[in-house]
Order: C-alpha cells, then structure tokens, then sequence
C-alpha cells in the first residue's frame, strides 16, 4: 500500500462493462513513500475528495479490495487518512 494525495476526478463517459457507476481519482504519492510514479489513477469506492490523504492498494489486492475481482483494476483508494505520524 502507499500513502497518496487525492489531486484531481476522472470522468469517464466511456468505459468497460464493469467499471461503469465507479468514480476515478488522480492520486500523487506523497515523496516520503518514494513512489515510482508522480501520479497515478485509483478507483474510489469509499468517498475520498480532492485535497485529502488516502491508502492506495495496488495490483491484485486493489481489485480485491474493492469488490471487482475481474474488472481491469490497477489501483484503488482503500481508506482516508485521519492522521499521520512520523514518516521515514
């Protein structure tokens, strides 16, 4: 999992079967994590705006996570931070 911040909303219009009624966020990992992407696009299934602290899971576990097993997911926003402690 890494720790991003929600920094923008896709809209889709268009997409396959089973993505369709999900929200999509553009999320930046935040430099602490030192993510390998400066951005990255999650589905959000919980609610996250724009501005807030989220989990990201990634790979299987996001497609897991967030109930869509056999929809192309690639990232997903698991949870919205509260507070952090002491990174790194």
């Amino acid at each position: 999992m890494i720790i991003g911040k929600v920094t923008g909303s896709i809209v889709s219009t268009r997409k396959q079967e089973n993505l369709i009624g999900n929200k999509f966020m553009v999320v930046e990992p935040i430099s602490a994590m030192n993510g390998e992407h400066k951005q990255l696009v999650a589905i959000d299934n919980i609610g996250a705006g724009i501005g807030e602290y989220v989990l990201v899971a990634q790979g299987s576990a996001a497609r897991i996570g967030c109930g869509l097993a056999n929809a192309p997911v690639d990232a997903a926003i698991v949870g919205i931070i509260d507070d952090i402690g002491k990174l790194g």
